[in-house]
């Protein structure tokens, strides 16, 4: 018999584990609530022609296929198989995948059912993705996305909302030291137009630039050169990253000014980003928790403007969070002209941050209230009448199933951190009371049963 075990890239959740992630859903779906958000949910799986094209060359190669019902095989490529042509194969093996993030399957929802939307229609969506990313550490292929989208407007007031959005959370969750990076597509198109990037290149260099926090600036420079880059490009990430260096977001934009001059869109994002970076320090939220990055670029195809990424010094995690303008992504559905705008909370990454610098609050992961032993194994309806009552006023409570050595429920009820315990012996029986014992300290009280609700509130 082979052991057990599981994929790479996924994981199992005990309860501990299950309570601080609950604990994170709940803390971010409060705070989308508060700012207005609905929520919806979409399938686990969308066609294949619904996600490949989105997400970039990169993106392509990590969505996980699902191959077709029954003989998969009858229906190949002949000729595709007997060449292991991979990529001519998989269309006609595999017509769905899993959905690879929940931006391109909100795209689809969005045009599905627009006729039933009120815009601007403001979504919040947390649900598991998979991508099939080497695992490593804060790399999972499977991850739970915790996203919010406002689409149907144009207005930078949705980027203002969405970064408020950003610091309360991270604010309530307790997250130590984070930095919301900002820039915009449009800014990164004319800083490549002015190192003489064409067009039709600018997906390329993007991809290249969009390593920069991995690799670093030589790093990128040999990226640059791998995709056929010539040398002025690579002294002009050189310049970028020395501009980038700048001491505020200020300055940066300053130096970065003249460089895009020439270019009306670049120009045009240098002016939302001054904009959102003033309104977000008249709300509070200022260096070092947000700041300008001119190497910002995120990979994603479909981004056009404002793009945002979470990142926390000293982390043991690379990004906790991303996001961005899509000025059409709802076009590749057949209906164009929906701007939108979106960011994305990363569940697992966020989780790993709070472990390692040990800030999950310390009853997080308490579930019962009260266990109330059995000592009597021919009488214990006192005990159900009291688990019974104790529910319906509010409180968790356990009935330990076996009338067992008092010592064992004790140890029960200690493993478990439950904080209090009820025993009901002959005495107490005869005497039409209970002993709670308080498990912090060992006080044991005697109380009327009617009046242990009020007792332990």
């Amino acid at each position: 018999m082979s052991k057990p075990s599981i994929p790479k890239g996924t994981r199992d959740f005990g309860p501990r584990a299950m309570a601080r992630r609950q604990w994170i859903f709940a803390t971010i779906r409060e705070v989308f609530e508060r700012h207005g958000f609905l929520p919806v949910e979409t399938p686990s799986f969308e066609n294949l022609q619904t996600l490949t094209g989105k997400y970039g060359e990169e993106g392509d190669k990590l969505i996980f296929r699902i191959l077709n019902n029954g003989d998969y095989l009858s229906k190949a490529n002949p000729e595709a198989l007997a060449s292991k042509d991979s990529k001519a194969l998989t269309p006609t093996i595999s017509k769905k995948a899993l959905r690879y993030d929940l931006t391109v399957p909100f795209a689809r929802f969005v045009v599905m059912n627009r006729n039933e939307l009120t815009f601007p229609f403001r979504r919040y969506q947390i649900q598991p993705v998979w991508r099939g990313d080497r695992p490593g550490k804060g790399r999972y292929q499977e991850f739970t996305q915790c996203d919010a989208d406002i689409i149907g407007s144009t207005s930078t007031l949705c980027e203002l909302d969405l970064v408020q959005v950003f610091a309360e959370a991270l604010n309530s969750l307790g997250v130590p030291g984070y930095t919301i990076l900002i820039n915009d597509r449009r800014i990164l198109a004319a800083a490549a137009a002015s190192m003489g990037v064409p067009s039709e290149r600018l997906t390329d260099w993007t991809i290249a630039v969009d390593k920069y926090d991995k690799v670093g600036v030589e790093g990128v420079k040999k990226e640059l050169e791998v995709r056929g880059f010539d040398k002025k490009v690579e002294e002009g990430i050189e310049k970028l990253f020395e501009i980038n260096s700048a001491r505020n977001s200020e300055d940066v934009l300053s130096l970065l000014e003249p460089i895009i001059a020439s270019d009306e869109q670049g120009l045009l994002g240098l002016s939302d980003m001054r904009e959102l970076l003033k309104r977000s320090a008249n709300d509070g939220i200022k260096e070092p928790n947000i700041r300008f990055d001119a190497m910002l670029a995120r990979g994603l195809d479909y981004y056009t403007g404002a793009i945002f990424e979470v990142r926390v010094a000293n982390s043991p995690v690379g990004s906790i969070c991303g996001g961005g303008r899509y000025d059409d992504l709802t076009g590749i559905f057949g209906w164009s002209g929906m701007s939108g705008v979106g960011i994305s909370f990363g569940a697992d990454r966020i989780e790993d941050v709070l472990e390692h610098f040990g800030k999950f609050p310390e009853n997080i992961d308490k579930t019962t209230d009260v266990l109330v032993t059995y000592m009597d194994k021919a009488n214990c309806e006192m005990e159900l009448q009291l688990v019974s009552r104790l529910r319906s006023e509010g409180f968790a409570v356990e009935m330990y199933p076996d009338a067992a050595k008092l010592k064992k429920q004790m140890k029960y009820a200690g493993d478990r951190s439950i904080p209090y315990v009820i025993l009901i012996g002959e005495d107490e029986r005869n005497a039409g009371e209970v002993t709670l014992k308080n498990m912090a300290d060992g006080v044991q009280t005697q109380v009327d049963p009617l009046q242990i609700a009020s007792f332990l509130s």
